[in-house]
């Protein structure tokens, strides 16, 4: 099994802690909410949101993926840090064994946040994969983070 990291970053005009609230901590009522049309809903199957918990993502039916099932593995409210494992569903097929995120979210002295972020594909085999090959699932959720990131700033008591 190979192990294949890419790392990406950007930076918000909302504090860390409202973004860490509105994404980790409250996706599951928040996102589908934000993008009704491609996210159906985030249910809890195991726990209560915290680290061991289990959450299942369903995509919208015109989507070339249908779900996806993850577990919380770390989850630092202090520090707004959070790891989770994507461990079933549409994206991992044949060629990947799991694929495990780490977020975090830093403060900037304008108020403002960064967010970092490493992806870790574990790949089965001898399969090789190309930064092309994820690209378009990188792009969605960096989407899906600038679209919560709207949505703080016009809302700027939403969870403040």
């Amino acid at each position: 099994m190979g192990v294949t990291c890419f790392n990406q970053e950007f930076t918000a005009a909302v504090a860390p802690s409202r973004m860490f609230k509105a994404l980790i901590l409250d996706s599951h009522n928040l996102i589908p909410k934000l993008v009704p049309e491609g996210i159906k809903s985030i249910q809890l199957l195991q726990g209560d949101g915290g680290v061991g918990s289990i959450k299942q993502t369903q995509f919208a039916e015109d989507g070339h993926i249908k779900s996806l099932k993850y577990r919380v593995d770390a989850l630092d409210t202090e520090k707004f840090t959070s790891k989770y494992t994507l461990i079933e569903g549409d994206i991992i097929l044949d060629r990947l064994e799991k694929i495990v995120y780490e977020v975090k979210f830093e403060a900037k002295s304008d108020g403002g946040c960064v967010c970092k972020m490493t992806s870790e594909y574990h790949v089965k085999g001898d399969t090789e994969l190309k930064e092309e090959e994820i690209k378009q699932g990188k792009d969605k959720a960096m989407g899906l983070y600038k679209v919560a990131e709207e949505y703080l700033v016009a809302n700027p008591n939403v969870y403040a």
